[in-house]
């Protein structure tokens, strides 16, 4: 089997086991669900669909009415008592604000013996919104955009956008109160912290207004007057009506990459599960592993498989088109050309790396030379942000569609 059909292997394999149904169905079976009102529930996130899905097939007329909020293509049809809405991410837009609002009315004038069963996954933050008094889509998608070409990462990214908002950083249960809320979270924050994750909505927020003030500086971010007086508040710092549990992780996408590697006949070797700088850097980085190990100049034992679980950052200087896993399989085209029997691939557990149709990239020794070939140089391409057009003009783009899933991303390093 070539090293391609192996990656596309690994590929399928752990997007497959990383799936929520089962996830989801192992935090339920530890509530008790046997409550003296209604359950109600709420999903938010790229894996928002599925993760409800589970909860329906799990809970069945046990649950009153939902709402299931995702991103666009993300939906994968009807669920019986559950109505599905599709908005922007990563910027969000007026069917966010609209769908959010449904969410809020759902969980208006609850009892204390009502329960919303909250259902959070990654992309939460652009897809869950409700906007402080006085700030306009126009300033939230604006400093969505400024964090986005900053390369700030998504916690600091957060920082800023929970202080905007009434439901992000506890807002929704407070909302929610005095019914109580069961959070189950797919986690695509590096760490699992769960005020981070979608923005915390259920969550004590742990920044802090010296926190959002240091990233405004680190990235001399130009926000508008309204904007900045937000800044100045402080966010929830106790909530009483939360029970939350993580479920599913960047760990187990990685254990499921080793095992499936193990089975093809390469010693698996999990680098990190928390990879978090600029793309272009850690995919020279990668590469200059994989350089090395093909010479047995590392403790990797070849043929062997290097992965690297986490997220990172793009910082913005091009006009071209791409995501931080295609930027990343790129930049390591140049130092794979020194090296045989390398394929590299990374790829977003989502399946749509940043504002594109691909899940990642795929490179191996002869990317740099097929570039070549047509006149693209990967010097300019990575100038220009534009790793999608250069990936897809020698077939490196991954391909799978939206999968249902969000748990953050993952490069594997095939080395013979």
């Amino acid at each position: 089997m070539s090293q391609k059909k192996q990656a596309t292997q690994i590929i399928e394999t752990i997007v497959k086991e990383n799936m929520p149904q089962k996830s989801v169905e192992k935090a339920l079976a530890r509530y008790n669900f046997d409550v003296e009102g209604k359950i109600f529930v709420v999903a938010i996130g790229k894996a928002a669909w599925k993760m409800t899905k589970a909860a329906v097939d799990y809970l069945g007329n046990k649950i009153e009415s939902g709402i299931c909020i995702t991103k666009y293509d993300h939906g994968f049809g009807d669920i019986e008592g559950i109505e599905i809405c599709e908005a922007g991410h990563p910027t969000p837009d007026e069917n966010t604000l609209a769908a959010t609002k449904k969410a809020i009315s759902l969980v208006e004038n609850l009892t204390s013996e009502d329960l919303v069963l909250f259902l959070v996954s990654g992309g939460g933050s652009a897809l869950f919104e409700n906007l402080k008094e006085g700030v306009s889509l126009e300033d939230l998608q604006d400093t969505t955009k400024q964090l986005l070409a900053s390369g700030a990462d998504i916690t600091e990214m957060n920082t800023i956008r929970k202080r905007l908002s009434t439901v992000k950083a506890g807002g929704f249960a407070k909302l929610v109160e005095p019914a109580s809320v069961f959070a189950v979270i797919l986690s695509d924050v590096l760490g699992d912290r769960l005020d981070f994750v979608a923005s915390g909505p259920c969550t004590v927020d742990t920044s802090t207004v010296e926190d959002a003030q240091d990233i405004i500086k680190k990235y001399g971010l130009q926000l508008s007057d309204t904007v900045l007086q937000y800044m100045q508040e402080e966010t929830v710092k106790e909530l009483s009506n939360v029970t939350a549990v993580v479920t599913g992780s960047v760990r187990s996408l990685c254990e499921s990459a080793a095992d499936v590697a193990k089975k093809l006949g390469y010693r698996p070797y999990i680098l990190t599960t928390t990879l978090n700088c600029e793309a272009r850097e850690a995919g020279r980085f990668l590469a200059s592993i994989a350089k090395d190990t093909t010479q047995d100049l590392t403790r990797f034992k070849r043929p062997c498989a290097i992965i690297a679980g986490g997220e990172t950052v793009v910082k913005v200087t091009g006009t071209g088109k791409g995501g931080r896993n295609q930027e990343l399989a790129l930049a390591s085209a140049e130092i794979l050309s020194m090296a045989d029997g390398v394929l590299l691939f990374s790829i977003g557990s989502d399946g749509t790396d940043g504002p594109t149709d691909a899940a990642g990239g795929m490179v191996t020794e002869k990317t740099m030379l097929e570039l070549k070939n047509k006149g693209i140089k990967i010097q300019d391409v990575l100038a220009n942000n534009d790793s999608y057009n250069a990936l897809k003009a020698v077939d490196s783009l991954v391909m799978t569609g939206p999968t249902g899933t969000n748990v953050n991303d993952i490069t594997v390093v095939l080395v013979k």
